[in-house]
């Protein structure tokens, strides 16, 4: 009996999908090595337009390959040669020296010990803890969240970029005007609200604007807790 052949591992895999043709590509092996076997595969396949006569969409799943400009053309010229294929998306799991940068702002907390005047407006990215008050004519904004460890009697837009997720939060909730997104909250009257200590804002699932105590807020946004 001859012996049982070892599998090859594949270095490209393609499945067809309604929208097209998805090519996953192996993030381990080297360029060239995954160009001979797109080639090898592609000369096997007919070259092929839909009943329109468009060209053949393509989708590339790369993994954790970065494609440099010259990489994408090749693979772009290799697709065109064999079947007519035009590349529409790359799903890819590594991001640019410039999505990391503005991942990393997203995510940091920027810390102030002061007094936010009237007049004065405090702009972050990220979240904001303020240790302070928030003045009547202050504004504090953030592309995050906003704590203010301290009585907000000012305006307090978070998630300004348009993050509607976000949430603000206040030892003494007293705003002018709160803002969540696009989401706008003005200021309750006098007679309408009682003052009550650490509470937090959010937009709720239908897109309305609420008040809550504070101790709600791990059940309302969970993935703002985390250990580091």
């Amino acid at each position: 009996m001859a012996p049982k052949q070892l599998k090859k591992h594949q270095n490209v895999l393609i499945k067809g999908t309604k929208d097209g043709l998805t090519f996953f590509l192996n993030d381990q092996c080297t360029f060239d090595s995954l160009i001979l076997e797109l080639q090898e595969k592609l000369s096997e396949r007919p070259k092929s337009m839909d009943s329109e006569g468009a060209f053949v969409r393509v989708k590339l799943v790369t993994g954790k390959r970065y494609l440099e400009e010259s990489q994408i053309d090749i693979l772009s010229n290799t697709l065109s040669e064999y079947i007519q294929g035009i590349i529409e998306t790359i799903d890819s799991d590594v991001i640019t020296k410039e999505e990391a940068e503005a991942l990393r702002k997203k995510q940091q907390v920027t810390r102030l010990i002061k007094v936010v005047r009237s007049g004065q407006v405090v702009e972050v990215d990220g979240d904001l803890l303020l240790i302070g008050d928030v003045n009547p004519g202050g504004s504090v904004l953030a592309t995050g969240n906003i704590f203010v460890m301290g009585k907000l009697l000012g305006m307090a837009h978070a998630g300004f970029q348009g993050d509607t997720e976000a949430v603000i939060c206040a030892s003494s909730m007293l705003p002018s005007q709160l803002r969540i997104g696009g989401v706008i909250r003005r200021a309750p009257e006098k007679e309408e609200k009682d003052v009550q200590l650490m509470e937090c804002a959010y937009v709720d699932e239908s897109g309305e604007m609420v008040l809550d105590r504070l101790q709600r807020l791990p059940n309302i946004r969970p993935e703002l807790s985390f250990v580091q």
